[in-house]
């Protein structure tokens, strides 16, 4: 195995979409900071086109994705299969982050479920996709999404989530700026 691909087809879409849970890779310029990783799943992750992925963005607890994409657009997608055939996809790319109101914001959040924890839309310019051969994964049962984050979202309402991404998505850890003060 080990593929590259000149485009995502049909069947690579298929098989992406397919997958309940991927990772965001990205790090900033400087040596001393923080290479980050971070899960992401629920229904927000599209592919535009052969060279263009989207996700819609839910409010964490930081904002290292987002600050490392705005200071240098380098990010990394992997997906893989827990499933009984093993494989592994990785989109590399450049990201850029779109805020509501931003006609990209508009246009991927209408492509999924509507969510109270959406803070943005991250759109990546695909470069390079390949796959591997996933052998060392392990072959894993999915039982169901959490609804931890929605509640969660529902429970602060829409003041309570400005303020959380007031106090939790302004700066990155390596003090990046993230996001100033957005509407719920």
């Amino acid at each position: 195995m080990g593929k590259l691909f000149d485009s995502i087809d049909d069947s690579l879409q298929a098989w992406i979409e397919a997958q309940p849970m991927w990772f965001v890779a990205t790090a900033p310029l400087g040596a001393e900071g923080h290479v980050n990783i971070s899960p992401r799943g629920h229904d927000s992750f599209s592919v535009l086109d052969g060279r263009t992925v989207a996700w819609v963005d839910y409010t964490g607890s930081g904002i290292e994705t987002i600050a490392h994409l705005r200071e240098n657009g380098r990010v990394c997608l992997m997906f893989n299969s827990f499933g009984p055939r093993p494989r592994i996809v990785r989109l590399h790319g450049r990201g850029t982050v779109s805020l509501p109101g931003d006609a990209a914001f508009e246009e991927v959040v209408a492509l999924h479920p509507e969510h109270p924890s959406t803070r943005a839309v991250i759109t990546v310019e695909v470069t390079r996709i390949s796959d591997s051969c996933g052998w060392g994964v392990p072959v894993m049962e999915l039982t169901g999404e959490r609804d931890l984050l929605r509640l969660q979202a529902e429970k602060k309402g829409p003041d309570g989530m400005s303020e959380y991404r007031v106090e939790k998505n302004t700066m990155s850890i390596d003090g990046l700026p993230g996001l100033s003060m957005l509407p719920a």
